[in-house]
């Protein structure tokens, strides 16, 4: 359920501005200052006038444009220090935004992360940070100030002709009227370009993520296309909003002037029956222009105010959703022991989604290595996702050494987990910092013994820049056999008793495979290691394999003892043998 308006206000102020409130009250009493300035300056036209051309007072010639001068150089001040602190309490406050925004989707489930494109927490970050700001200080900052000038340009205009300003009064109705109307229509168009925003930012970067699809199957016409249409769409909100701001404005102000021009018909009536002189007349006229042009921002700044409420509610949307991967109360830290992995009776089902895993029951005992086989979809990766806890169990239970995950702290959990992928992940940084992820505190000694045990410190000492060479973004400069050994290097160096391998040497060349496989036998010396693979090559050596199709183990055993068996997995292994010596390898 939405939060209502005044809530959120009452959140924005609490947690973005409440912090800030010395610099918000500094540009607030600036913001009273500029606006009575301003006032000044057209209260001062009725005696300057009448002084200067009017009775010609001795002194007036040098004392008045000297007043006028000092005003506005005053006036000039007070908005530069205005300005000034809105810049700094702004983008202090997008920062806090974009920081405790990014905290809470790096903490979130997987499962809530999967559920939205990357693009679409990326618009958030980037696009709903700067409408927020915009509201919370350039917005009520500036809106106190042209507020007080309309209220000082009044009591000017009625401090000149009462009849006349309560003539006036009629317009008050009609501009609110004006403003609101246009409010609705900009508030409309703000809420669809940020969904807009969301999806241009999904397909720039699906496009870019994919483009070697892209350029193979000739489809960048496609993409371009399809960008478009989403940037058409965008931009039609955007230009209805900017047509709302368009008319808000012009619609107040030819108000405004049609009013003028009553005032001056007026003035002009009352000039001639000697109820009004010129200095009146002038500075009725300034303080009712000086009103027109603060009622135009006004009108301006609805819109500033509804594109940030747009933003602030599905900020907060965004941010009160609570983690389900959670620690339970009372848990306690992992401690270092066995690693003896059990699932007891788990089941698994991803939300609104069919069940997964049905009734899993296994045993990794410290020190083994089991592998995982079986056609694709058939629930291996959610198993061992799991045990990190990246999804919790539906029913039943996995525990280490006795202790159910639930009840251990993450940190602890995870800090006893390595894990390798298929597609491993680097950082657009140093190999040194790739290897040095899981342990920031690692001397070089140890991240190059790490790098030697995987067998990658020859070809990263044969870079240019050795350890210090940037990988690119997600390592796009390092082959697939050069990454997934800075995946190992950087398992060898967290030194976990528990190791996860997921599919990690199926996408190699048979070189890079021999190398990798060399490494990861030495990294799995002596841990507890769950693998999964599809190349059954892999997976002979393991001291146990479970066949798992549909979610559930239909066979257990060793390699020898399921061939000869001659099920799933010795058709599987049949399968992948082209040849009959590739078939002999396998038996």
């Amino acid at each position: 359920m939405p939060q209502p308006t005044s809530a959120m206000l009452a959140r924005v102020w609490r947690v973005y501005l409440a912090p800030r409130w010395k610099g918000l009250l500094l540009a607030g009493v600036m913001a009273v200052l500029v606006a009575g300035l301003s006032t000044k300056l057209v209260m001062i036209l009725e005696p300057a006038i009448n002084d200067l051309l009017g009775r010609h007072k001795p002194g007036a010639l040098v004392a008045i444009p000297l007043t006028i001068v000092g005003l506005a150089l005053a006036r000039g001040i007070a908005q530069v220090v205005q300005a000034s602190m809105i810049n700094r309490i702004g983008n202090g406050v997008v920062g806090d935004v974009q920081i405790q925004l990014f905290g809470k989707l790096v903490r979130a489930d997987m499962a809530r992360l999967r559920a939205q494109h990357s693009g679409t927490h990326l618009a958030s970050v980037l696009y709903d940070a700067g409408l927020i700001r915009e509201a919370a200080t350039a917005g009520i900052i500036n809106y106190t100030q042209h507020l007080l000038t309309v209220i000082g340009a009044i009591a000017a205009m009625i401090s000149n002709d009462l009849v006349l300003s309560l003539a006036l009064v009629v317009a008050a109705p009609l501009a609110s009227l004006i403003m609101q109307r246009y409010s609705r229509r900009t508030t409309k168009s703000a809420k669809g370009a940020m969904t807009e925003t969301s999806a241009l930012s999904t397909a720039i970067m699906e496009s870019l993520d994919g483009i070697r699809v892209v350029k193979i199957e000739n489809r960048e016409a496609f993409e371009e296309s399809r960008v478009a249409e989403v940037v058409t769409r965008r931009q039609a909100h955007l230009i209805k909003g900017a047509d709302a701001r368009a008319r808000a404005a012009p619609a107040t102000e030819t108000l405004m002037t049609l009013i003028t021009a009553g005032v001056i018909g007026y003035a002009g009536w009352r000039s001639q029956a000697g109820g009004m002189n010129a200095g009146a007349f002038v500075a009725f006229i300034g303080a009712l222009a000086l009103a027109s042009q603060s009622l135009r921002q006004l009108a301006n700044l609805q819109t500033v105010f509804a594109e940030g409420l747009s933003a602030a509610r599905r900020l907060f949307s965004a941010l009160d959703i609570e983690p389900e991967i959670r620690e339970r109360p009372g848990c306690q830290p992992l401690p270092s022991g066995m690693a003896t992995i059990v699932f007891e009776d788990v089941s698994f089902a991803y939300a609104d989604g069919p069940t997964t895993l049905n009734h899993i029951t296994l045993k990794v005992i410290r020190g083994e290595t089991v592998a995982l086989v079986g056609p694709s979809g058939g629930g291996k990766s959610t198993l061992l996702n799991l045990i990190p806890r990246f999804y919790d169990v539906t029913s039943g239970r996995v525990t280490i050494d006795g202790f159910d995950i639930r009840d251990i702290t993450l940190t602890s959990l995870r800090h006893q987990i390595a894990l390798v992928t298929q597609e491993p992940f680097l950082f657009d940084d140093t190999i040194q910092a790739n290897i040095a992820y899981a342990r920031p505190d690692a001397s070089q000694a140890e991240i190059e013994a790490a790098a030697e045990a995987a067998a990658a410190h020859d070809f990263i000492q044969a870079l240019p820049g050795g350890y210090a060479t940037s990988v690119g973004e997600a390592g796009a400069r390092l082959s697939g056999g050069q990454r997934q050994r800075i995946a190992i290097a950087r398992a060898f160096l967290k030194n976990a008793p528990i190791l996860l391998l997921d599919e990690a040497t199926s996408a190699l060349d048979t070189e890079s495979e021999a190398q990798v496989q060399a490494a990861l036998a030495r990294l799995m010396a002596g841990r507890t290691t769950i693998l999964i693979a599809h190349r059954l090559s892999t997976v002979r050596g393991a001291d146990r394999i479970h066949v798992i199709d549909q979610g559930q183990i239909v066979e257990t055993g060793t390699h020898d003892d399921l061939v000869k068996a001659g099920g799933l997995y010795a058709r599987l292994v049949q399968t992948q043998s082209s040849t009959p010596a590739e078939a002999e390898t396998l038996r």
